[in-house]
């Protein structure tokens, strides 16, 4: 798990150089739809406040006179509307130039003998002319539809009669015609946009084509110099590596391809980045979508997309096909309701056929992951579809310190920084946790305006990483910090007394995370992977020994141990029913349950109790035992130390935080060290030696929660 540089996903038809602007397409039709909301304002200025007037009304003003030539002008007989307007049209300059020219031909005599006359009636023509454009023009409009053609011959004698000159047809005006250009113009506009939002043309209704983003080769610049703390997992992919880039030399001995290879994983081990890191290696086209990108709401377009997006891989081959979280797409068939999965069924069963269907000579792989293999289809999972199962796991140290070292090249580090101390203080992190870290602690220093990163940020950014956020400015009474701090000094003196625990770490009466009003962290040395009996039955009583402290100075407990006792009670039962560690109810397994056989998950199904109520009775009074005698040890030690106990809670309240080294100077004092009481049953294996273990813990966090 590594660093990932900025992705470039992007289809070859969609790709675009860089900084180039986007084109002009965006104006034109801001500027189309500008103008038509122009000439709709213009045409329903124009047309929009015509008088309404009957043609019943309008012949009887005509015989009454109401209707004459002196107030009906530009009459238009149209097919469907009669219109005029009470007033003539105001004349250009033109126009009226014209129609000056004749009375400029006069003899000077005459207007030398009317100038008096001229004068004052340009006077009144003028005085009138501002009368009648202070009155605003009428148009009406009369609708003829359904008249009879006598009716309109009536009509049109009289017009005559009145002397009104009318025109024959009503011609559309040069702003209707290009209104209705405009408007048949933003209407195919429209659609063009409304398919280019849809894909194109050829995909308005295309919801069978495939949903994977293309990445070209020369797009995807991860490599496994990019890839750190998995090397086995490197070293299985490198020869499929080495087949994209020379198919030819496998394909001359008869060798067949690896169809797919899938990578299983817990979440944040870097599967994904593996993946890249295989295009990047071969230089070939990665195809990258998810298990749900096939999931539609209609029937058939699940299997249409995988075989597109088979049939688009064919085309640029060597390529790869990356499918993420597979168990969404190939979960185990016939495994929910009758008729309930007939749709996803059809989609596993397409993906079967292609990853069977293209030849050797066809250089496609396909890659998986998934952190759910035991969901997996087994026909999904036999040699031919997917050939090599890559288990990417949590890393060791070592792993650790080289992704430490990966992503702690994009921050400013102090000299004290030691990433082998914090490797070693990260056991169980996955590749996301580490990233997670070192962008924590970026932070912490940043928020302390400091120039670079120190190893308190980094040990700042493991506690909020495990414990959860600091609340320091939380109120908690002092009877209730004096209760918390009795509960976490229980829980570290209890550690330290018995021996194959894990180191104190640090004790804390500051609230952190969800409800936890202290806790007590402890940090292994080293990687474990395989956990005894003995060390089971410590842990259960360092668990327990916060309660056990707060029966001794209070004579009573609170509901703050409630996480301790959920976490003590399962370990005793699955010690119990999976590991057979009850000599009364022997080497058996109890729990009928279905884990992954890649990873230490939880059991992806309700456990199925095929045993007699008497067995069942007896699992639950060997629980019981386990828990009463790791109690019962928890109060001796508590007991026999209570003065350690008092000096550790005393520092612990006024310091309300103490440190490894701190807790040893007390311990140190009293000589308090790993030890067995007497009489206990854990006393009884003291000459046990610790194993290896198998199980890779993570840090423990004991605490007081609310």
């Amino acid at each position: 798990m590594t660093s990932l540089p900025p992705e470039k996903e992007s289809s070859e038809q969609n790709k675009k150089p860089k900084g180039e602007k986007p084109s002009g397409p965006t104006f034109w039709y801001l500027l189309i739809g500008l103008i038509v909301a122009i000439l709709l304002w213009s045409w329903v200025n124009e047309n929009g406040h015509a008088n309404e007037l009957t043609f019943g009304k309008f012949v009887q003003g005509l015989k009454s006179g109401e209707f004459n030539s002196q107030n009906v002008h530009e009459l238009r007989l149209g097919l469907e509307y009669i219109t005029f307007q009470d007033q003539p049209k105001a004349k250009s300059a033109d126009e009226e130039a014209a129609s000056a020219e004749p009375e400029n031909s006069t003899t000077e005599a005459s207007n030398a003998s009317e100038v008096d006359s001229s004068s004052n009636g340009n006077s009144v023509a003028d005085s009138s002319d501002t009368e009648e454009t202070a009155e605003a023009m009428k148009r009406f409009r009369i609708p003829v539809g359904g008249i009879s053609p006598q009716d309109l011959d009536k009509l049109t004698d009289l017009l005559e009669e009145a002397g009104i000159d009318y025109t024959g047809t009503s011609p559309q005006t040069e702003w209707g015609t290009v209104f209705s250009i405009m408007l048949m113009a933003a209407v195919v506009l429209i659609f063009i946009v409304f398919l280019r939002r849809m894909g194109g043309p050829g995909q308005a209704m295309s919801f069978g084509r495939s949903r994977g983003r293309l990445m070209a080769e020369d797009d995807v610049k991860v490599t496994f110099d990019d890839v750190a703390g998995i090397d086995e997992a490197v070293e299985e992919l490198r020869e499929v590596v080495e087949f994209l880039r020379t198919p030819g030399k496998y394909q001359a001995l008869g060798g067949r391809i690896p169809r797919g290879v899938l990578l299983v994983g817990p979440p944040g081990t870097g599967k994904t980045l593996l993946a890249k890191a295989v295009a990047g290696e071969a230089g070939v086209p990665f195809f990258s979508l998810s298990g749900s990108d096939f999931v539609e709401m209609f029937v058939g377009v699940g299997a249409a997309r995988v075989r597109d997006m088979f049939a688009q891989a064919v085309q640029k081959s060597p390529s790869i096909i990356f499918i993420d979280e597979l168990d969404a797409l190939g979960k185990t068939r016939g495994s929910g309701m009758p008729g309930g999965h007939d749709e996803r069924e059809q989609t596993l069963n397409a993906l079967l056929v292609e990853m069977d269907g293209f030849s050797s000579d066809q250089s496609v792989i396909v890659m998986g992951a998934t952190n759910r293999p035991e969901t997996l289809d087994p026909a999904l999972m036999r040699p031919g579809r997917f050939d090599r199962h890559v288990l990417v796991d949590r890393a060791d140290y070592k792993g650790r310190e080289k992704i430490l070292q990966v992503h702690a090249q994009k921050i400013k580090m102090d000299d004290d920084v030691d990433l082998k101390r914090i490797a070693k203080l990260t056991p169980g992190f996955v590749g996301a946790d580490l990233a997670n870290l070192v962008n924590e602690a970026a932070l912490l220093a940043a928020r302390a305006n400091k120039s670079a990163v120190s190893m308190v940020e980094f040990e700042e950014g493991i506690e909020r990483v495990v414990a959860g956020l600091e609340k320091s400015s939380r109120l908690i009474q002092e009877d209730e910090k004096l209760r918390v701090a009795y509960h976490e000094c229980g829980h570290a003196l209890v550690a330290s007394s018995l021996p194959q625990t894990d180191p104190v770490h640090k004790i804390s009466i500051i609230p952190r995370g969800f409800g936890a009003l202290g806790y007590m962290l402890q940090r292994p040395e080293d990687d474990r992977h395989l956990i005894t009996q003995t060390e089971l039955e410590n842990r259960i009583c360092v668990a327990l020994g916060g309660i056990a402290a707060e029966e001794l100075f209070f004579d009573e407990t609170s509901s703050g141990p409630q996480n301790d006792l959920e976490q003590s009670t399962s370990m005793a039962r699955r010690m119990v029913m999976e590991f057979g560690m009850s000599p009364k109810l022997g080497r058996v397994n109890y729990r009928e349950s279905k884990r992954s056989p890649f990873l230490q998950g939880v059991s992806q199904s309700s456990a199925e109790f095929a045993h007699s109520e008497q067995t069942l009775r007896e699992i639950d009074l060997e629980v019981r035992r386990i828990i009463d005698e790791a109690m019962e040890t928890a109060r001796e030690i508590v007991r026999s130390q209570k003065n350690v106990l008092e000096e550790m809670t005393q520092e612990l309240l006024k310091k309300e935080v103490m440190n490894s080294d701190e807790l040893k100077t007390i311990l140190d004092r009293y000589k308090t060290g790993p030890q067995l009481k007497p009489g206990t049953s854990v006393a009884k294996r003291s000459g046990e030696a610790p194993a290896p273990g198998e199980e890779t813990p993570e840090a423990r966090k004991q605490g007081t929660d609310e």
